[in-house]
């Protein structure tokens, strides 16, 4: 949501959200005034808090109430007003160090004990998937043009086994399409230039070839075949067992927002009967990271495309056997949850996972 805030409506926005994490209240300007120092009178803050509510970012869940964030508030404070701890992704490494000793645990009571871990320092619902086998490696990879516009995609793994898509291939800019004897020739030099680049790799790396070294003339192929890749290998190599432990649904449930049973309910039977869902949302491959960053995934609210949850919010993040997304780890929790702490829990444990696997 593109919505340019002054300092003092963020300085507000931020105390209104701090709040109402802390309280589970609604927020009036009274209380704002009293508890955080924000130089400002009350009808200023009033003021604000009427503005904020126009634009979205708060709303009044009765009209006696005071007011509380939306979820495009939350994700303002996420993405613009706070900083995850540092101090506590030292604490939570320090824990897992402590209490997880690499070399007297198996895989899957390494995964249970951080999920246990985690679940207790954030307060959510933990969510680790187990490792994802990367060894199918790539033996060979081609592009056959079946008719105009239509594309087979087909990848054959070491173990012999073929995986196929049927694709579109996207109008180039100018509207018009080459010749058929062009696009065939395009193919081949593009298959070519794939497998051997390709050849050998994990089959959890075919979305992350670098497109730039593929010739200006072929660079059309480049998006189209990035995000061809990325499907094929969501479509064709995502078990259908997918598993994910689970830690911590009793201390969450008990927060407030999941006081009606009926939501209860189907959050518990997504996280026992439909982990696939689930699975395939927080192994989502994220974009590339900083140098020396842990990239995590928000998802507030409604941005959660799973109807259980869409009163939550998931933060997410993958754990690596090198440079390889093999896993991933996250936590769920009411929209009114503490971001910067369980950003910080969940790259700690992200980081501290990939650094146990590779």
């Amino acid at each position: 949501m593109q919505v340019q805030l002054t300092n003092r409506q963020q300085h507000i926005l931020w105390a209104t959200v701090r709040h109402y994490i802390a309280t589970a209240e609604p927020v009036g300007s009274k209380t704002l005034l009293e508890e955080y120092n924000l130089g400002v009178s009350s009808a200023t803050i009033r003021n604000v808090m009427g503005m904020l509510e126009k634009v979205g970012l708060l709303y009044q869940p009765h009209t006696s109430a005071g007011r509380i964030p939306s979820d495009s508030g939350y994700r303002i404070y996420v993405d613009q007003l706070i900083t995850p701890s540092e101090v506590l992704s030292l604490q939570v490494e320090q824990a897992l160090q402590k209490r997880l000793k690499l070399e007297d645990w198996s895989l899957e009571a390494l995964l249970h004990g951080a999920a246990q871990i985690l679940s207790t320092l954030s307060g959510c619902v933990t969510l680790i998937t187990m490792p994802q086998n990367s060894a199918a490696m790539l033996r060979h990879l081609q592009m056959v043009q079946i008719e105009a516009g239509k594309v087979m995609l087909i990848v054959v793994t070491d173990g012999y086994e073929t995986h196929s898509m049927l694709l579109d291939v996207p109008t180039r800019d100018n509207g018009n399409q080459p010749d058929v004897e062009v696009i065939d020739r395009e193919l081949q030099i593009v298959s070519n230039f794939l497998n051997s680049h390709l050849r050998g790799k994990s089959l959890l790396e075919l979305a992350n070839l670098d497109w730039t070294e593929l010739d200006r003339e072929f660079q059309y192929y480049g998006e189209f075949l990035k995000t061809s890749l990325a499907e094929i290998n969501r479509r064709n190599f995502t078990p259908a067992n997918a598993q994910i432990m689970v830690r911590g649904v009793s201390e969450v449930l008990r927060q407030p927002e999941f006081s009606q049973l009926q939501q209860v309910q189907t959050i518990i039977q997504l996280l026992e009967e439909e982990q696939e869902q689930l699975w395939r949302l927080i192994f989502e491959e994220p974009e590339a990271e900083e140098a020396g960053k842990q990239k995590v995934t928000v998802r507030i609210g409604a941005e959660n495309p799973l109807e259980p949850i869409r009163s939550c919010s998931l933060i997410s993040s993958t754990y690596r056997r090198g440079s390889v997304a093999v896993g991933s780890v996250g936590v769920l929790g009411p929209t009114r949850l503490d971001y910067e702490n369980a950003i910080a829990v969940v790259a700690a444990a992200a980081e501290y996972l990939s650094e146990a696997f590779s």
